[in-house]
C-alpha cells in the first residue's frame, strides 16, 4: 500500500468516512497527501505546547469552520490525549465567544462523546 493510501485510510478511520477531496488530491499529487502525516504528527506530539492543548485548539478551529465530522474526530483525539470534561467545556466557551452558536451547534455529535 502506498504511503498516501495509508494516510487516506488513517484519516478515514478518524473521521468515520474518507473525504472525497483526499481521493482527488491523491490522484493529482500523492506527495501533497503524504504531507498531512507530518502535520498530524506535529499536532499529536508534545512540543512547546502539550498535544492535548493543540488538539483542543484544533477542536475550536474546526468548530469555527462548522465541520461536524471534524469536531467528532478532534473530540475523540482530545479524549484520547487526556482532555477532561472541564477542559473541553472551557474550550466550548471559547468557541461560543469567538465563533457563536453555529460553531457550538457543529459540536453537537462531538459533545455526545462526553456522556
Amino acid at each position: 500500500m502506498s504511503e498516501s493510501r495509508e494516510v487516506i485510510e488513517s484519516i478515514g478511520e478518524k473521521m468515520g468516512f474518507t473525504p472525497q477531496i483526499l481521493e482527488t488530491l491523491d490522484a493529482i499529487d500523492p506527495h501533497f497527501v503524504r504531507k498531512y502525516t507530518r502535520c498530524d504528527h506535529k499536532i499529536l506530539s508534545d512540543g512547546a505546547l502539550p498535544a492535548k492543548m493543540k488538539i483542543l485548539m484544533a477542536l475550536a478551529v474546526v468548530a469555527s469552520k462548522q465541520c461536524e465530522s471534524c469536531t467528532v474526530a478532534q473530540m475523540k483525539s482530545a479524549l484520547k490525549h487526556g482532555a477532561t470534561k472541564e477542559e473541553i467545556m472551557e474550550t466550548m466557551e471559547v468557541i461560543s465567544i469567538t465563533s457563536g452558536a453555529p460553531a457550538i451547534a457543529a459540536c453537537r455529535d462531538a459533545l455526545k462523546l462526553l456522556k
